[in-house]
């Protein structure tokens, strides 16, 4: 077993505090879990695996969850038939679950609901189960088999992953946001490049971002590759969390002395407005190099950038403006505290009177499922977080992920746009 003197990384530390085993880069350890949770989709073969295990009881309640928010409300009959098992699962075990109207995208709504905390290990059958490395947990998503072993047990396994640490220096723009960053630290080190390591994020422009733009740079590790993508939990973080707790928690730190596998460096100050064009989230380009892209269709929300901010910078390029006659908008707050909140911003009138389309918090289009699937040879701008072949819709669509503003820089302009072209009148954003 390490000693305690054993310089550690955050993935490390985190796995430390919950095992009894030597948590080593690359070594095997037994964890204690802190929150274990499926959607929708996923819940039904986790809870065909739960009883073939010869589960009886979920390991806690208040730690265990099913959050019906891909095909919400349901779509059709088969959906319908998913979210009822889940329901029922639920109900049965006396676990968490929430209907709709009351729930939204998972990874925006667990984390505001106060389920999921600074230091802990959370496990979840969805790949941006990552997500939670905003706020310095160990989020990551595994198959409905582990899924249900772990509401059986309270525990599972993981392999420590080496940590790549990602210092992004200088202050960004006021055009630059959390998807902007990752996008191009994916566009740099590829979609392998973290695989099955733990990005972990540092320096001055980390510090200044929003927690919104902070998840969205979690969320979106797995696309790199990533096992987890972490940040060091500070003032920010904590001051999130405690003002939603449902439990107490204990923040966990990277050591200053720590071992990493490599260390990947980006000048924020010189980062312009980016997209990810098909059909992967690594295919980085400046927005303005993509002006001669005419688009069909644009989504802003998902448990990406369904955000207070995202919401608030959407809501800024498109006021006083309309949407391309070309174009279709979808705008999707990720929970009902963001729709509220929208609400009473005036910011739901803004997309209204703009033209677009304002849906039920749920993850809608982002993986073809519903509300705005592309038909044969569209195209669209997405503040989703993955652009693969077949993704939104059909096969020979294209999906061009986006932070809000250029998505909705691109509703008003019917093309890729970088958002300072739309505010080229010198309008503030603010």
């Amino acid at each position: 077993m390490l000693s305690r003197s054993a310089p550690r990384t955050l993935a490390e530390a985190i796995i430390a505090s919950h095992s009894a085993d030597e948590a080593a880069s690359g070594s095997i350890c037994r964890v204690n879990v802190d929150f274990a949770f499926a959607n929708d989709i996923t819940a039904a073969p986790a809870i065909d695996e739960f009883k073939k295990m010869g589960g009886r009881h979920v390991f806690d309640v208040k730690r265990c969850a099913i959050v019906p928010d891909h095909f919400t409300p349901n779509k059709d009959i088969a959906s319908a038939e998913q979210a009822k098992k889940a329901r029922r699962f639920a109900r049965e075990q006396g676990m968490l679950f929430w209907e709709v109207g009351r729930v939204g995208v998972e990874h925006a709504f667990l984390p505001e609901s106060g389920n999921t905390l600074p230091g802990e290990i959370v496990i979840g059958a969805d790949s941006h189960t990552c997500t939670y490395g905003a706020l310095g947990a160990f989020g990551t998503g595994v198959g409905q088999t582990d899924l249900a072993a772990v509401w059986v047990l309270g525990e599972t396994w993981l392999r420590v992953p080496e940590t790549v640490k990602v210092l992004f220096r200088g202050r960004p723009s006021e055009w630059i946001g959390g998807k902007d960053m990752i996008i191009a630290l994916i566009g740099k080190i590829g979609v392998e490049g973290a695989r099955y390591k733990s990005l972990e994020f540092h320096g001055e422009a980390i510090s200044a971002l929003t927690m919104d733009d902070r998840f969205t740079m979690a969320n979106m590790a797995i696309e790199a590759g990533g096992k987890c993508g972490l940040f060091p939990p500070d003032e920010k973080a904590l001051d999130y969390a405690n003002a939603r707790k449902t439990r107490d928690f204990t923040p966990i730190y990277p050591d200053e002395a720590a071992r990493y596998s490599e260390t990947v460096e980006i000048d924020a100050s010189s980062l312009e407005p980016t997209v990810a064009l098909p059909h992967l989230p690594g295919n980085a380009r400046a927005a303005k190099e993509c002006s001669d892209m005419e688009i069909d269709q644009v989504f802003i929300g998902s448990c990406t950038n369904g955000r207070m901010r995202d919401m608030e910078l959407a809501a800024s390029a498109l006021k006083g403006r309309r949407v391309h006659d070309r174009v279709r908008l979808m705008v999707i707050p990720a929970s009902y505290e963001v729709y509220n909140e929208a609400l009473d911003r005036g910011w739901i009138k803004i997309f209204t009177q703009a033209g677009a389309s304002i849906c039920t918090p749920s993850c809608g289009p982002c993986m073809g499922g519903h509300l705005g699937i592309l038909a044969e040879g569209e195209r669209c701008v997405s503040t989703s977080n993955r652009n693969f072949v077949g993704r939104m819709g059909h096969a020979k669509s294209e999906v061009i992920l986006a932070g809000p503003l250029v998505a909705a820089a691109s509703a008003v302009t019917g093309r890729v746009t970088d958002p300072r072209e739309v505010f080229e009148r010198g309008e503030s954003m603010k």
